[in-house]
């Protein structure tokens, strides 16, 4: 598919890849629903699962058991594995990297095949199906690619100045291996929350509604709670299930709840609402940056 010029076939290779891929996965997903399933068959179902997982381990110990690559398994899941090679250059890593991906596809039986897809340099490896780092997906590139699996500077659950503050950090980080220059950019952005230089934009939390009947009775969630502030002035403005609500949390007395200090972006544009500068400092702004950093013996909430 890298190889085509054409987007029209390109398109049309992906249409196919993706097809197979969803036949494979529901075939497997039909077979292992066993109560709610409409063709159940619980044995298909575990032996797919069984025979992923020797192939995976098998590979992991052929990796591991040859000392003349040096290397270890740091990590594996489903279809892949990440190998730490420990002092080697970035074409040390490709070269060992093509070894071993060759060497486990030699030793399964046909179509089965390890594919070598890209050279991590620098990384961190948080946990299962949570990594980071600057990406490299061949020899001849020059320039790495930020890439982030499962960590807040791809979901979409936490707020815009958590998020740009957490990428700025780490590729600070694997630009310079200086945590002292990291350190610095977290104090200046906590600066200018305290100060209110931070754009209420990026203090937003954006969460589904799931209608007033998708919640339970006593249920404390901000999108339901702003959708009955909402009803009770405006009942046609109230949001639809599925829609996505956005909310800053704004300042308050102490002890009171905050979820009744869900402020929407028309509230905040019509008048001052500071923001809640304890609750992002230790609930949103710290924990992820304290999630990646800690590996590397940071405490970030004594900074």
């Amino acid at each position: 598919m890298k190889q085509q010029s054409d987007e029209s076939v390109k398109k049309a290779m992906h249409s196919r890849q993706l097809g197979l891929k969803l036949i494979a996965n529901v075939t497997y997903g039909y077979t292992a629903a066993n109560f709610s399933g409409r063709m159940p068959c619980v044995e298909v179902g575990d032996s797919v699962v069984a025979k992923g997982r020797e192939t995976l381990e098998r590979a992991i110990k052929l990796v591991q058991k040859n000392s003349q690559w040096n290397v270890k398994v740091v990590y594996g899941d489903t279809d892949s594995m990440f190998v730490l090679v420990p002092g080697a250059s970035r074409a040390e890593a490709f070269a060992i990297g093509q070894q071993i991906a060759d060497a486990v596809t030699a030793d399964n039986p046909s179509p089965v095949a390890l594919k070598l897809e890209k050279v991590y340099q620098p990384c961190i490896l948080q946990t299962k199906k949570r990594y980071v780092g600057f990406m490299y997906e061949s020899l001849e590139q020059e320039k790495p690619v930020y890439e982030a699996k499962g960590i807040e500077t791809v979901r979409r659950d936490g707020c815009p100045v958590a998020v740009k503050l957490l990428q700025r950090c780490l590729c600070e980080l694997f630009e310079t291996g200086d945590l002292s220059r990291v350190k610095r950019i977290v104090e200046g952005t906590l600066c200018d929350l305290i100060s209110g230089r931070v754009s209420a934009l990026d203090l937003m939390f954006t969460r589904e509604y799931h209608g007033a009947a998708g919640y339970r009775p006593g249920a404390v969630a901000p999108p339901n709670e702003i959708a009955k502030r909402i009803g009770s002035r405006d009942g046609r403005a109230v949001p639809r299930a599925g829609e996505r609500v956005s909310w800053m949390v704004g300042g308050g007395a102490p002890g009171a709840a905050l979820v009744r200090l869900a402020r929407t972006p028309r509230e905040v544009a019509r008048g001052h609402v500071p923001p809640h500068v304890t609750y992002y400092v230790t609930r949103a702004i710290l924990p992820p940056l304290h999630r990646c950093l800690s590996l590397l013996g940071a405490d970030v909430f004594k900074w």
